[in-house]
């Protein structure tokens, strides 16, 4: 049906989602029992004993939680080509590669057409909240999305990045058709395989259709501050592209020459507009309405990990407003934005209860529950049992469980999730931070949150400066004894030392976790160490990633470099600038 709709319905689409939030427990159960019929044949499902039964209490006596290394061997086995019904009752055909900058390497994950038609879900029930908020007329979008090549696995799979598996497939061009929100780049661009030349040519496609643009968009707010702060340094040879009407020597693909040349012809007129309009500009402020004055809103993952670019992005955007998308990752999808009008930092998610089946498992009762052995968290006996997803209460948090349509069962997603309320009888998600990701050394415990807390705070005395925190990231030092926390900044521009010792004392300061201050008061963790990095580092972090095969759509910068990932601890370390110990303590 979606298929033959050249403009989505949104009061439709609304009202579905609105009938179906109502009734969510009974949803679930139904949801449960279509994932569990359509796999029931699958070897994994069959030794665990459920005999045809489908009902939730079953299933959870049955099924135990997982994580990905306990379904590694199975999804290896897949990737390799197994003909008998692994982990799903149909063949998989495509393995979705994570961004990998959480363990070093990216995992291997299955990817179906009932993950795509999840996938279409929630861009479309999200759009329709969207629009009638911000209603965008038959214009373009400026996306920054990338698609990484495909590889084939050992058995003959499809392998690409999640994301990649998206953009590739004909029904995510349908949707963008029918969400008004075409990309203005050509195919050829998103596929290009050097991401360096996609993105000025995002950029060109951009300015050459100025003022249909619509909105701009990208997967993670990352993608969005890195474009511009290219055209920041690349403006110029953009302008002389569109007055000349030649596309410059630096794009050395034939298929993206091709693709532009039918776009580019000499425009003069235009590029003394765009000339005109930067030189205008203080230190680029209103970047994005300045360039494209139609534009509605910008759109992309602003939440968890992203929100350190929003001050940088909201410098771009002025008073365009700034809408986070959706909340989902590798895995599957969890929830749609239905409430754009709030800004990034409030944004929630509201489930949708016919895409999983969800568990949570309470947080709160077990905040002794876990213990760090050798990086990695061990969960102990003493956890709480996981509760339905109607059952969760409001102002707790959970970590969230995912079962799935493409094959993973009762799966640890490592999400940190806060209960902000209900929609109807769904519940409204906040995300709070990767539960794995852990700044720990003796009792104390701090995560990716309390590091960006950290790290917002201190980035207050550069500001005084007219400097920024370009990225950071952080280690835990244990080569001598006690082991410190080191923090790694860019920043762009320089700072003298006497700040910047005052910033290594407020990061130190900032860490406000029990077991850490008291851990510093009797020296049993050592003085916080502050590392300045030279400017580019974290563009090395980026390209270190692209090597590997991850794409800029799914980057995210590694906020804590652990063990296993020795390669971008030495890209690190190898360009420290300067470096400041703590004497707050």
């Amino acid at each position: 049906m979606l298929e033959k709709m050249e403009i989505l319905d949104v009061e439709k689409l609304i009202g579905d989602f609105e009938v179906m939030t109502k009734d969510a427990e009974n949803v679930q159960r139904e949801t449960l029992k279509m994932i569990l019929e359509e796999n029931g044949c699958a070897e994994y499902l069959q030794n665990m004993g459920l005999n045809g039964r489908t009902d939730p209490e079953s299933f959870k006596a049955c099924v135990p939680l997982v994580t990905h290394k306990d379904l590694e061997p199975y999804i290896q086995r897949v990737a390799d080509g197994a003909f008998s019904p692994i982990l799903t009752g149909k063949p998989i055909t495509t393995i979705s590669l994570s961004s990998g900058t959480t363990q070093g390497k990216p995992k291997f994950v299955p990817f179906n057409n009932e993950l795509m038609e999840t996938t279409l879900q929630i861009y479309h029930t999200s759009f329709a909240f969207r629009n009638r908020e911000f209603p965008i007329e038959n214009g373009k979008a400026l996306q920054f999305i990338y698609s990484s090549k495909h590889s084939k696995t050992k058995g003959g799979l499809f392998a690409g990045t999640a994301t990649t598996n998206v953009f590739r497939n004909p029904q995510f061009k349908k949707a963008m058709t029918a969400m008004q929100s075409e990309c203005c780049s050509p195919d050829e661009v998103i596929v290009g395989p050097d991401f360096h030349q996609s993105l000025y040519c995002h950029l060109l496609c951009g300015l050459i259709f100025h003022e249909e643009i619509q909105l701009v968009s990208s997967t993670f707010a990352h993608s969005i501050v890195l474009a511009f702060r290219t055209f920041e340094q690349v403006w110029e040879e953009l302008c002389d592209d569109i007055r000349e009407g030649v596309l410059t020597s630096r794009i050395t693909f034939p298929s993206v020459r091709s693709a532009m040349a039918k776009l580019l012809k000499p425009n003069p007129e235009l590029a003394d507009l765009i000339e005109k309009k930067c030189s205008r500009l203080s230190n680029w402020y209103g970047l994005i309405p300045e360039l494209f004055p139609n534009v509605k809103y910008i759109y992309g993952i602003m939440t968890g990990s992203m929100e350190p670019y929003l001050k940088k992005l909201r410098h771009y955007a002025a008073d365009v407003p700034l809408i986070s998308a959706d909340y989902g990752s590798s895995e599957g999808w969890i929830g749609a934005n239905i409430n754009p009008s709030l800004p990034p930092e409030s944004t929630t998610y509201a489930v949708l209860p016919n895409i999983g089946y969800f568990e949570f498992i309470p947080l709160k009762e077990n905040v002794e529950g876990h213990m760090q052995e050798n990086g990695n968290v061990s969960f102990l006996s003493t956890e709480p049992k996981p509760v339905g997803l109607t059952e969760v209460k409001v102002g707790e948090e959970y970590e969230v469980i995912i079962t799935s349509f493409a094959g993973l069962y009762r799966y640890r997603l490592g999400d940190v999730v806060k209960v902000m309320g209900f929609h109807n009888s769904t519940p409204e998600l906040k995300f709070v931070c990767r539960r794995n990701l852990m700044l720990t050394i003796n009792i104390d415990k701090n995560t990716e949150k309390d590091l960006q807390l950290a790290v917002e705070e201190a980035a207050k005395l550069i500001a005084e400066e007219k400097r920024e925190v370009i990225d950071f990231s952080s280690n835990v030092d244990v080569s001598a004894d006690p082991g410190h926390y080191v923090i790694f900044w860019e920043i762009s521009g320089e700072v003298s030392d006497e700040v910047l010792k005052e910033c290594c004392n407020c990061l130190d300061r900032s860490f406000v976790d029990a077991g850490y201050v008291s851990s510093r008061k009797v020296n049993a963790i050592g003085p916080l160490e502050l590392r300045v990095v030279w400017k580019g580092t974290f563009h090395k972090i980026l390209d270190h990633y692209l090597r590997l095969g991850a794409v800029v759509s799914q980057f995210k910068t590694p906020r804590y470099v652990g063990p296993t990932n020795n390669k971008v601890l030495q890209i690190l370390c190898d360009n420290v600038a300067k470096n400041y110990f703590s004497t707050a303590f």
